[in-house]
């Protein structure tokens, strides 16, 4: 998909190499029909093994399933949990209507402690959105061959989100020749995005 969407017939290095040299430009340029993501954000962290040891992927998401918000820790504490939360409270700059997460004891803290704790909701499948989210994150791991370092994962992720979030048209809700429109709008945006 990758290689269609970039316009250039590359292969699997060359593509991650355009990805990290193109990356920032790709996150600075959010694209124009982008609306605000609804008020619920859903936070959840899945652990990678990167040569050996474990690093933590944090990662938020809406509603809709769209990426919020990617962070690498090496560690599954309060800290780790305050430091996303604060970079997703700087970056959106509003406060969501409810947060969603697992019952890791670290987001409790951490909203706590950011005085948030009445918006928090645990429990039973609530958090499944955030669980999914991973699954794109996965099967791009497998494909690469693993991840080298936590800076590099935690560098193409933010790339990688960028581009998913703008052809993720939840296609299961809509009818096909809504879906024909909406990618070739999404694809002529992506076009000045890369042309930029």
């Amino acid at each position: 998909m990758t290689r269609h969407i970039i316009g250039r017939n590359l292969s699997g290095p060359s593509r991650l190499i355009w990805l990290l040299h193109s990356g920032p430009t790709v996150r600075s340029c959010p694209p124009p029909r982008r609306v605000q993501p609804s008020g619920t954000w859903h936070l959840d962290e899945v652990f990678v093994r990167i040569r050996g040891k474990r690093v933590y992927l944090w990662r938020a998401v809406d509603d809709e399933g769209e990426v919020l918000e990617v962070l690498a820790q090496s560690r599954r504490n309060k800290r780790a949990a305050l430091n996303l939360t604060r970079k997703l409270l700087k970056k959106r700059g509003y406060v969501p209507d409810r947060i969603v997460t697992d019952k890791l004891g670290s987001y409790s803290a951490a909203l706590r402690e950011l005085g948030l704790n009445h918006l928090h909701v645990t429990g039973g499948r609530s958090n499944n959105r955030a669980e999914v989210s991973h699954q794109p994150t996965r099967r791009r791991e497998r494909r690469m061959g693993r991840f080298k370092s936590p800076c590099s994962m935690q560098r193409f992720l933010a790339v990688h989100d960028a581009i998913y979030n703008q052809f993720n048209l939840q296609r299961h809700l809509i009818s096909r020749r809504t879906l024909r429109q909406t990618r070739a709008k999404a694809m002529a945006e992506w076009h000045q995005i890369v042309a930029a």
